[in-house]
């Protein structure tokens, strides 16, 4: 029971749960599924401080193991599978935007010059430290996911939730003033056009087009901050 949360949206008038002799508790946010969750609001900017975070967490761990002298393929096979795996969980689900791609590819940045030895006084170029590291890069890799789950989602015929959601559009509210928030499917329109449920029906010309979207957010120009 200490594990069951309860959230209330604007149209419920929010009322004390009890169940058995366990009074529930109210918060505006939690965590389910691994990904934080709220209601009304974006949760996709906390969400990335959220993964940051865990990703430092996870190299903390193994720090010991990055600052030793084996190999630096060593180190970058143990970061491409320890470290990054949990920075992009759950990404496929994001809205993508440059901002929330900058603060991942400014973390990743950090722990590769961990790794390295090396800091922002030694004014190395982000090429000359990816050349050494050679870790995967973390917009590539999210990029590819929310691709790869898009069409999936796409090629569905079970009915199921997945579909039903993206597909779903309200009867009766219309967006507020002013510019709105970035869709999940916006960067996708971009790269396959506005039928891209279509277009990814067809895997080869899917596949082809994936090299396109994840180009389009994987940049080295990256201005790393402290």
């Amino acid at each position: 029971m200490d594990k069951t949360k309860i959230m209330f949206n604007v149209h419920v008038t929010p009322m004390p749960i009890v169940v058995g002799n366990t009074k529930l508790e109210v918060v505006d946010e939690y965590v389910y599924l691994g990904q934080i969750v709220r209601l009304g609001k974006s949760n996709f900017d906390r969400e990335v401080n959220r993964r940051i975070q865990l990703g430092w967490a996870a190299f903390g761990k193994l720090r010991h193991i990055f600052s030793s002298d084996i190999p630096q393929n060593l180190k970058t096979k143990l970061y491409n599978q320890c470290v990054l795996p949990v920075m992009t969980y759950g990404t496929e689900t994001w809205s993508f935007t440059a901002g929330r791609m900058r603060k991942l590819k400014v973390a990743q940045r950090a722990m590769e010059r961990a790794m390295l030895g090396v800091s922002l006084r030694d004014k190395l170029r982000n090429e000359d430290i990816r050349s050494r590291t050679r870790v995967t890069d973390i917009a590539q890799r999210i990029s590819k996911l929310k691709w790869q789950w898009a069409g999936h989602i796409a090629r569905r015929t079970d009915n199921r939730w997945g579909r039903k959601v993206l597909e779903w559009q309200p009867r009766h509210m219309k967006r507020k003033r002013g510019r709105p928030c970035r869709r999940w499917e916006d960067d996708i329109k971009a790269i396959a056009g506005g039928i891209w449920t279509r277009t990814a029906k067809d895997r080869e010309e899917w596949k082809r087009l994936e090299e396109a979207f994840a180009n389009k957010w994987h940049t080295d120009r990256v201005v790393d901050v402290q």
